[in-house]
């Protein structure tokens, strides 16, 4: 995963733990990276390695961060890094999630080694539809969760999230219906 994850991580933690939480989940992961470069590619292993020392070090399950994680990432991250992209990337909820495809592909102009998850969408309704995520990366599901109530707050929406079809079920990919009402977000 690019630095920009990983930098992430430690500005999530930092700001609700503390750096000396940081420090401390670094060294138990083992890693020993003094900044992490944004443009630079970092193994997933050192990621999934913060993550699960974390876990460890702060008394919660890894679901919990990252699901904490991906609604930071949207609605503190991706804002300062790319949020013209963000903006042009849909006006409401289902518009965006289906210009996720497009949303990536520009990111990957910025980082060509990307490997993004591929996302479709399916089975649209006026207040739902069904988001089919395809990723080599396991276990990030929860991150993904994070992600849609991040938008949901990003649109002002209320989302209800249901994983409908996995990997452990003997899909090929992950499945979730999202539904959405207008209003606060919840």
């Amino acid at each position: 995963m690019y630095g920009l994850v990983n930098r992430a991580v430690e500005k999530l933690v930092c700001s609700r733990f503390g750096e000396p939480a940081w420090e401390r989940i670094k060294a138990r992961a083992g890693v020993d990276v003094e900044f992490f470069a944004s443009n630079e590619s970092y193994p997933d292993s050192m990621t999934y390695g913060l993550v699960a020392a974390a876990s460890a070090e702060l008394g919660l399950p890894a679901a919990a961060i990252l699901e904490a994680f991906g609604e930071y990432w949207v609605l503190e991250v991706a804002p300062a890094g790319y949020g013209a992209m963000l903006d042009s990337a849909g006006r409401t909820l289902p518009d965006f999630l289906e210009n996720l495809p497009h949303f990536h592909t520009r990111i990957a102009m910025i980082f060509p080694n990307l490997q993004p998850p591929r996302f479709e969408t399916s089975d649209r309704t006026p207040n739902s539809l069904v988001l089919h995520y395809h990723s080599n990366r396991l276990g990030l599901e929860p991150f993904l969760l994070g992600i849609l109530r991040g938008l949901g707050k990003r649109f002002q929406v209320a989302v209800q999230v249901d994983h409908i079809g996995s990997r452990g079920a003997g899909s090929d990919h992950e499945t979730f219906r999202i539904t959405w009402s207008d209003g606060a977000a919840a």
